[in-house]
């Protein structure tokens, strides 16, 4: 399923031409991943460690 639906997002990139997204949709990724791992009590000394 979620490869239809990366499927369907880059079509719609490529398509409509909104290559300003992408930069937009990988920030948004990072941040989710970093909240996502700092939620993990095993996890977030290592990640408040490299800031």
């Amino acid at each position: 399923m979620k490869i239809g639906l990366l499927k369907e997002l880059w079509d719609f990139l490529r398509v409509r031409k909104k290559w300003w997204l992408l930069p937009i949709m990988v920030l948004l990724l990072l941040l989710f991943a970093l909240i996502f791992l700092t939620s993990n009590p095993a996890t977030s000394p290592f990640i408040y460690t490299l800031f």
